[in-house]
């Protein structure tokens, strides 16, 4: 589905700029009539409409967004400059729903491996809490840093959190 919707776009980007420059180049030829301007508006519309049809026909849930109902809830809540979150350990293979606010100021919460690989991220925000989805497939230890600048101790705004085998 997804290819084809990317075919549709192509096509539909292809046309639209093939109407420009023929436009762009037109030197000769007789004088346009009087309904010009209603044809071409009529172009523009369809234009508009079908690129509307396409993007609203292409959105879908996003895997990160929503957890299913047997995931693991872990809350993290953050203010300058550290974050804290009701568990420690995370089941390996468990999908988990990471649900992140902030008490004070913005903060970009991100989740790295032990490569520092960046693995997911989302917005902290105060007053509101926003959702993200992740599952490991790893053991190991994880560091939750902060993405956005918010203060002079922004740098030491970590916390580290582990990815166990089921039993362990």
């Amino acid at each position: 589905m997804q290819t084809l919707i990317l075919i549709v776009t192509l096509l539909v980007m292809m046309g639209v700029l093939a109407l420009i420059m023929r436009a762009v180049l037109a030197t000769e030829g007789p004088e346009p009539s009087a309904n010009a301007p209603k044809t071409r508006s009529k172009v523009i519309w369809s234009m508009v409409v079908l690129g509307l049809v396409v993007s609203v026909t292409s959105l879908r849930e996003w895997p990160h967004t929503q957890a299913g109902g047997d995931a693991l809830v872990v809350n993290i809540e953050s203010g300058q400059w550290w974050w804290d979150t009701d568990t420690t350990e995370i089941p390996l293979g468990q999908q988990v729903e990471f649900r992140v606010t902030t008490e004070d100021v913005n903060q970009g919460l991100g989740i790295y491996n032990s490569d520092m690989q960046l693995l997911v991220q989302v917005q902290a925000m105060p007053s509101y809490t926003n959702k993200v989805v992740y599952t490991f497939e790893e053991p190991g230890t994880y560091q939750i840093l902060c993405m956005e600048f918010c203060g002079i101790a922004h740098h030491a705004m970590t916390y580290e959190f582990d990815v166990v085998e089921a039993g362990a």
